[in-house]
């Protein structure tokens, strides 16, 4: 038996079948006895861990933030975008998945290899052209038709939205999008081999009342040298960077003509407001310690040394006699 847990019907299902001798409990255990195989597709390779992909839809949650705010601020609309899925395939699964004609901006991604590919459903497409040519965001699905200056509106607009990626990207790559290709047939489209896993990270897009979605395709080539930055252990990590002896040599030196308040505190006392106000000029103020006492030193308002009074030619001074506990190098 697999290690699903059944309802309460299915139960008395199987109790009814083994009871009636529908079913046969020694055939049963002899099944559960047998290996079981797998099937494995060798054309559909996984070859990102589930840690990984969490990585990416992380990472493009952020991308769709930064693009909700774009488009509401270019098309003075609502407009709501979010991550609906993200799923690893191969290349040729993806590209039968979309619209037989869509919009497919192709960008490059320097320093990294390959390209990437955002495929918009030409329901958000034309609602936002129809918006930034003044209209309410009317949809209207002719994208085999598209004019010269259509295609230029949208080639534009979805250039400009995809350099929001760079910042999304920035904890794990420095990017630089290009687009390099503007197309509307994917079957005109050969980025990578049929086979080549891929990463499809679909966005629920909302314009007013128009709906679609915004696949965002990533080759395994692109994601190949950055795949260690995916995994959980370097978000978690904190590694401390080693300072160089010419950097240290720098703080001691700052360090040392740092300027500091130093005060060498006589005594204390307490009096009331009312003797407060009434000191005039004259008065004598009783401290609390008498002048055979050490003086108590403080550097930064904090007790440091035990001193007593003295004169070095014409000006007042102290000499330190010790040092107070609890004055240590850490401040304390």
């Amino acid at each position: 038996m697999s290690g699903e847990v059944l309802s309460q019907s299915e139960i008395d299902a199987l109790l009814s079948a083994l009871s009636t001798g529908e079913m046969d409990a020694d055939e049963l255990k002899k099944e559960e006895t047998e290996k079981k195989v797998k099937v494995y597709d060798f054309k559909r390779a996984l070859r990102f861990s589930k840690d990984q992909i969490r990585s990416l839809t992380r990472i493009h949650e952020n991308f769709a933030r930064l693009l909700t705010t774009y488009f509401s601020a270019q098309l003075r609309t609502y407009i709501q975008i979010t991550v609906a899925s993200a799923d690893q395939l191969p290349y040729e699964e993806f590209i039968r998945s979309i619209p037989k004609m869509t919009i497919l901006n192709v960008f490059e991604v320097p320093p990294l290899e390959g390209r990437i590919l955002m495929e918009v459903n030409p329901n958000i497409a034309y609602a936002m052209m129809d918006r930034v040519l003044g209209g309410k965001g009317v949809s209207v699905n002719k994208v085999e038709n598209l004019t010269e200056i259509e295609t230029k509106i949208m080639s534009n607009l979805f250039e400009k939205g995809f350099e929001n990626l760079q910042e999304a990207w920035s904890t794990v790559a420095d990017i630089d999008p290009i687009l390099t290709d503007f197309e509307v047939n994917p079957q005109f489209l050969q980025m990578v081999s049929p086979n080549e896993t891929v990463v499809v990270i679909s966005l629920n897009t909302q314009i007013g009342d128009t709906t679609g979605m915004i696949n965002i395709c990533i080759p395994h080539v692109v994601l190949e040298p950055i795949i260690p930055k995916l995994s959980v252990h370097y978000w978690m990590q904190t590694s401390k960077k080693e300072r160089s002896p010419d950097e240290i040599e720098s703080l001691e030196k700052r360090v040392k003509r740092a300027d500091i308040p130093l005060i060498t505190e006589l005594g204390s006392t307490g009096i009331s407001i009312q003797d407060f106000l009434l000191l005039d000029v004259g008065d004598v103020i009783e401290l609390n310690q008498g002048i055979d006492y050490p003086l108590t030193v403080k550097v930064g308002e904090v007790p440091k040394f035990l001193a007593q009074p003295g004169q070095a030619g014409k000006k007042l001074a102290v000499q330190i006699l010790d040092t107070l506990k609890g004055g240590d190098e850490d401040g304390k």
